[in-house]
């Protein structure tokens, strides 16, 4: 079976632990062939090209810049994606055939390209990995205006997206509701819950503590709270601020924090003026320098605006999990990531904006140090059952059977073909 995967993001490097990459090299293993198309933005200065990296065609499509921008120009840019990626596959593509495509959101704008690449075959199934609900995540942080010209055309994207995809994976049972509930025309039946998956990593690779401790400046008595990814207005960046000042210069907790994104400069201006002991920015590290992080830390923290109206489900949730570390989510009351933390054991909640639920978090992880890393191996095993990315593989591929040739097709093309030639009836 030959899949096509569309996304903007797509490790080149060979960096497992990725959920795109991981779930590529599982379609891989399984025998089938995969081609990625993903984007490079123009400030890498790189033009479109076909490329080969561990086994997987890669088509990076050049564009304008989407990250680490400013709104105006990430707005620009994501207009225009839809040209430029149907542009590059029409050139670089344009006679492979394939029965599996495969996207994901962000952005929404992937319609045209989808409905591009159905068009050329139509044969493909369609199935998109919900990882971002917009433009409702816009409209709760304030970044876009409820009914406006600019919300309605993306809404009206949103719309189409999901007319077209056969099959629509979602994050969690609280995810899939929300879609249901704000598209009532979208079929029950073709929304189903495919979390968040990765390969977990090799347990013998775990590395010591106190090595990078010293490197970092922080004492090696100190309970370590790691803060690690994108440091933008979905994070809720001030109540971030407001909520690790509750605690500034006390010497038995740290607060590292790791990543990059447009409110970098509060963090940093707040590091600057106030200048706590215990509170430590860096940027963000190659992946392998902050596994070693992770596996200093005693804790792992995520971070989502309060606002939030729709469930999302942070991918940085698997990052801490795989590493074996407990969790502190401190995020709005709408997601059920407090649920599978619950489920899971492996870990704390406090909601975001109430300051005596995380002094009340943060006190109660002070008094269960002992018990910190059987937390940790719980959200391990965890990620072992309920995030594989075995697991995303064979939803997915519950939706093909083999034909007659003992080539996949998806089962809805098996059965009709079956019942037009007579010899079955229609499920």
């Amino acid at each position: 079976m030959e899949v096509v995967f569309i996304t903007l993001g797509y490790p080149d490097n060979g960096r497992h632990g990725n959920l795109y990459y991981d779930l590529m090299h599982e379609f891989k293993r399984n025998g089938h062939g995969v081609t990625v198309v993903c984007q490079t933005e123009k400030r890498h200065n790189q033009q479109t090209e076909l490329k080969e990296v561990d086994g997987v065609p890669i088509l990076k499509v050049r564009t304008g810049n989407v990250t680490k921008t400013n709104l105006m120009e990430k707005g620009v840019s994501t207009l225009l994606l839809e040209d430029q990626f149907i542009n590059a596959i029409r050139t670089y593509l344009g006679g492979k055939k394939f029965d599996l495509i495969l996207y994901t959101t962000p952005p929404i704008t992937f319609e045209r390209v989808i409905k591009y690449l159905k068009n050329m075959h139509g044969d493909g199934m369609t199935y998109l990995l919900l990882k971002d609900i917009f433009p409702q995540n816009a409209v709760d942080i304030g970044m876009l205006k409820e009914n406006s010209l600019l919300h309605n055309y993306f809404r009206r994207k949103e719309r189409r997206l999901y007319e077209i995809s056969d099959m629509i994976g979602c994050m969690s049972d609280g995810n899939r509701r929300f879609v249901l509930q704000h598209n009532p025309e979208v079929r029950a039946d073709k929304v189903e819950i495919n979390p968040n998956s990765i390969h977990p990593a090799d347990r013998s690779l775990k590395k010591g503590r106190t090595h990078i401790r010293r490197k970092l400046g922080i004492p090696e008595h100190a309970l370590l709270f790691l803060y690690g990814g994108n440091l933008g207005k979905p994070q809720g960046i001030d109540y971030l601020i407001r909520s690790i000042d509750l605690y500034r210069n006390q010497d038995d907790v740290f607060f590292l924090i790791v990543g990059s994104g447009t409110d970098y400069p509060k963090i940093e201006n707040y590091v600057q003026q106030r200048r706590p002991s215990n509170v430590r920015l860096e940027k963000l590290m190659e992946k392998e320098d902050y596994d070693k992080v992770v596996d200093s830390a005693d804790i792992g923290m995520i971070y989502l605006d309060r606002r939030f109206t729709i469930p999302n489900i942070p991918s940085r949730l698997m990052a801490y999990m795989d590493r074996a570390k407990p969790v502190l989510a401190v995020t709005d009351p709408h997601t059920d990531l407090k649920d599978i933390i619950y489920d899971a054991r492996c870990g704390y909640y406090a909601e975001a904006g109430e300051l005596a639920e995380f002094r009340d978090a943060i006190e109660q992880v002070k008094r269960d140090r002992g018990r910190l890393q059987q937390l940790g191996e719980n959200g391990r095993r965890y990620l072992e059952k309920e995030f594989n990315v075995t697991e995303s593989y064979d939803i997915i591929m519950q939706h093909f059977i083999k034909d007659g040739s003992g080539e996949y097709c998806s089962k809805t093309k098996y059965y009709s073909s079956q019942a037009a030639q007579g010899l079955l009836e229609t499920p």
